[in-house]
């Protein structure tokens, strides 16, 4: 009989963490089940197999509920195995709808007037690691779910007006909606309660038709070798029993002491051809069969009780104001007992994992953090732990077609990742954002484990060795950018990213360390021989993660227009050196054999941030980016811009301690500091004997944050913005070809069509670079020493050291999602959250600080949770934590 942890023991608090310790390999039966069912999976490029790329088009919404995925599936608050072999979710009737309310609803690309956007009202509110406690809540309109209104309304609206939500369409009036939260608590690995509470906000009384719903995802239909079996669910009353031949069987029962059951029905997990292309189908049950069934009552679920998606149908009727629960309870193999001893222990497991917690949590506390501080801290990480998914994509196959479907177009490869054959993904990956973005994205990644490492440390790691591994790195060193187009590059933060989890994790962890360092040698090369075309340690790098910060698209510029020589990407590449040299640093302390490479990278670095001074305007005390013309000409891009300032990220340290048990790096030092003065401007001698490496030298330091903490440029209330407002009354143009582009201060919603979709760096506050840019001045605060000042804000009179700076702009950005005077959190804007609850968006207005973009993006505004933990915490490159 499986054991329970029910009960508060003196080792309450260590609960979760020894599950986790339980975890820390790959096949840990705590990791077997979690949240990895996406929330969108229509619209995707792994599910596109048009001829012209066309994605959204392709797969739009109005398929999801009739045709079978090929690669993931999606759901409501779903819940799967970790090859999402089977999937369970809500489905959702309030007796109005056209459709079941099985997925998530928002707008494609093309119809959002800030590109794609969910249209939707829910929270990620509460996890552990493991998922032994996961929390979900979710507003359903009890009046008819306006998709149409939000169609036609946002169609109308220009890239200048605001976006049309759900709220704007009159869907919450009165307050009549459905609340709903769910809460799944493991009793053991693969035994899963699962709590439902639905509660009637409104004045009248409600009918809700709620469908927990068990499907596996179809393998089956494709073809393909070894994977042709069938797999098959059974309706036994309030009972789902499900078998596969692979993972053997699985219950999902319903409490028999629940109010509301109706009954058990099934269907098919495979597409309606009928419906969508006129043509019989493998089913007469297909997978809308269900949907069909309780919205028109149409006969087309299976007469047998059998099939590959099943649901239990409960009917509430519920009374203004009351709230009604339902339990279930979904368990592998023979641990499912009769069904009145299934639920005898099942109030107990909840409250045990809600404890467990609420210390795991307080466990995580920094001294000083306040109780709303550690708020944003559980849901930043709650929304990181939902953002988990299992990936599929074999690009060959993808490419080449399955068996038994139709050979794809031909030229697929020459519109889309062609040129990444080999890579192959079937992982529970960490996503941007479950709807908007439900893809791996390599800079977004590196971010989201940095802040995962304060919980789950292995599985940190493990993300940031994975996108290394030879089945997601290309043979020519390059990472994998993101779905839509995995040869884009974005900036190369993987090693600063490995850095920061190595020295969250206690700084002993030399085997990791070791093989993310061999692997970005491979990735170094790559940008070394693919992004400085001219050998000039200047680098272009195009897209570069900052989407439209520019006049004009630079992934785009041909060499017969010019050669852009780009600030970012050559303060990204300083900032690589740097980090690849502390890496090597940490490891030649135990193996001498990496001194050498940490001369090269110290050389190569003194040799880009020389060349950087050659993108340094003295007049205006900022970072450029050159044009350089076929003419010869160079004009530089006066934008200031987050472009002009990444160089501050790039910092490091040689303690005199380090450099006596590093004898040949310490000897290359001296001669190069006696022989190449013209290539060491930048690095600087403190009072205690160290040198500080940095690619900017102490007098560009001081005008940098001059601009930095200047309110009337980059320091809003809430962070710092990605554009100056300097450019609100001065934009900056360049004509070229007879064309002008134009860049304007935007601190909401992008207006320029440039990069497309809702992305806007013109002056919103993002928080990966904030967050950047905070532990910069705290590396600088650390070995300058108290004695450089700065004033913050700037013109108000009040020095401070860099790391009083860094502490107040960190401030600044947590602020965003702590209530103000007034109670209002910024972030929600003009919108109210219920009970505390929090969103985490893409970007934040640059003078309000209003969440924009999308709404769920907690991937790497997570970051702010890294903010609160670290807070007055700083970081050496030693490996080991110092301060508070």
């Amino acid at each position: 009989m499986t054991h329970h942890d029910t009960a508060d023991t003196p080792t309450r608090s260590d609960a979760e963490r020894a599950r986790l310790a339980d975890s820390a390999h790959h096949d840990s039966p705590w990791r077997a089940w979690g949240p990895y069912v996406a929330e969108r999976a229509w619209g995707s490029v792994r599910e596109d197999y048009s001829a012209d790329g066309d994605a959204w088009a392709n797969f739009p919404f109005e398929h999801a509920r009739s045709r079978a995925y090929r690669w993931n599936e999606d759901g409501l608050a779903g819940f799967c195995d970790v090859e999402q072999t089977w999937c369970f979710a809500l489905a959702l009737w309030n007796g109005k709808d056209p459709i079941l309310k099985e997925r998530l609803f928002g707008l494609a690309n093309a119809q959002g007037n800030h590109g794609e956007d969910v249209k939707e009202r829910y929270w990620f509110v509460d996890g552990l690691p493991t998922h032994a406690l996961m929390s979900w809540r979710y507003h359903y309109p009890q009046t008819e779910f306006p998709y149409e209104k939000l169609l036609s309304v946002n169609k109308q609206r220009g890239r200048l007006e605001p976006e049309y939500e759900l709220d704007d369409t009159g869907a919450f009036d009165g307050d009549r909606y459905f609340d709903i939260r769910v809460d799944y608590a493991k009793a053991a690995p693969t035994d899963l309660c699962i709590d439902v509470t639905v509660r009637n906000a409104g004045p009248d009384t409600a009918v809700l038709d709620l469908l927990p719903t068990l499907w596996f995802r179809n393998t089956w239909a494709w073809g393909l070798p070894g994977a042709g079996a069938t797999p098959r669910i059974t309706c036994d009353g309030p009972k789902l029993v499900a078998v596969h031949d692979r993972i053997g069987s699985l219950t999902l029962s319903g409490d028999a002491g629940n109010d509301g059951f109706v009954t058990s029905i099934a269907c098919d997990n495979e597409t309606n051809t009928r419906r969508l292309y006129g043509v019989p189908g493998r089913s007469l049950y297909p997978k809308d069969g269900i949907n069909d069934h309780v919205v028109h009552g149409a006969a087309t679920v299976r007469t047998d009780g059998t099939g590959t998606k099943a649901a239990l149908l409960y009917r509430l009727t519920l009374p203004p104001g009351e709230r009604r629960s339902i339990r279930l309870r979904l368990r592998a193999g023979d641990q499912a007992a009769g069904q009145a001893a299934e639920f005898d222990d099942f109030d107990a497991v909840v409250a045990a994992r809600r404890r467990d917690a609420d210390a795991f949590y307080e466990a995580l506390r920094r001294q000083g953090a306040s109780d709303d501080e550690m708020r944003v801290v559980r849901q930043a990480v709650a929304g990181l732990l939902w953002s988990k998914q299992f990936y599929h994509y074999d690009v060959e196959r993808w490419l080449a077609g399955d068996p038994a479907g139709p050979v794809p177009p031909p030229g697929r490869g020459l519109i889309r990742n062609g040129g990444w054959r080999h890579l192959n993904n079937a992982d529970v990956l960490l996503m941007p954002d479950t709807w908007e973005y439900p893809w791996f994205a390599a800079w977004d990644l590196a971010f989201h484990c940095v802040v995962m490492s304060h919980v789950d440390p292995w599985f940190a790691k493990r993300q940031l060795l994975l996108l290394l591994r030879e089945w997601y790195m290309h043979p020519n060193g390059q990472l994998p950018a993101y779905e839509w187009n995995f040869s884009d590059v974005n900036p190369p933060v993987h090693a600063w990213a490995a850095l920061r989890v190595f020295e969250i994790t206690g700084g002993s962890d030399f085997d990791f360390l070791e093989r993310v360092f061999h692997k970005l040698l491979l990735n170094f090369t790559w940008w070394v021989n693919r992004e400085d075309r001219e050998g000039n340690n200047l680098f272009e790098g195009g897209f570069l993660g900052l989407d439209n910060v520019g006049p004009f698209d630079r992934s785009k510029l041909t060499p017969d227009k010019g050669t852009l020589e780009q600030s970012d990407g050559t303060a990204w590449m300083a900032m690589y050196c740097i980090d690849l040299l502390d890496m090597a640093l940490l490891l030649a302390m135990h193996s001498r054999a990496y001194e050498d490479v940490a001369t090269k990278f110290f050389e190569h670095f003194a040799r880009i941030s020389t060349a950087a001074r050659r993108l340094w305007d003295d007049a205006d005390g900022f970072f450029y980016d050159q044009l350089s013309l076929p003419s010869g000409e160079r004009v530089a891009v006066k934008v200031r811009s987050l472009v002009g300032l990444i160089a501050l990220c790039a910092v490091s340290h040689a303690d005199d301690r380090r450099l006596q048990h590093l004898p040949d790096f310490n000897a290359r030092l001296q001669w190069f500091l006696a022989n190449k003065p013209e290539l060491t401007t930048t690095l600087e001698r403190t009072p205690a004997g160290d040198t500080v490496f940095a690619a900017v030298d102490f007098g560009q330091l001081r005008l940098l944050l001059k601009r930095m903490f200047d309110e009337t440029e980059f320091l809003s209330p809430h962070g710092v913005r990605s554009v100056s407002a300097y450019h609100r009354e001065h934009p900056f143009s360049i004509t070229l070809d007879g064309q002008e582009f134009r860049v304007d201060y935007e601190p909401a919603e992008s207006t320029t069509p440039l990069f497309g979709g809702n992305s806007n760096w013109r002056g919103p506050v993002w928080m990966p670079l904030n967050a950047l840019l905070v532990e910069s001045l705290r590396r600088f605060a650390q070995r300058i020493g108290p004695d450089f000042t700065v004033e913050v804000p700037t013109g108000s009179g009040r020095t401070v050291g860099l790391a009083e700076a860094a502490d107040l702009l960190s401030h600044r950005l947590v602020s965003l999602f702590l209530p103000d005077a007034d109670g209002r959190v910024p972030a929600a804007g003009d919108r109210t959250w219920p009970d505390g609850l929090l969103l985490f968006h893409e970007y934040f207005h640059g003078d309000t600080g209003a969440g924009l973009g999308a709404s769920h993006q907690t991937g790497w505004t997570a970051l702010v949770a890294h903010l609160v933990l670290t807070s007055g915490r700083q970081f050496g490159s030693d490996g080991f934590g110092s301060g508070g």
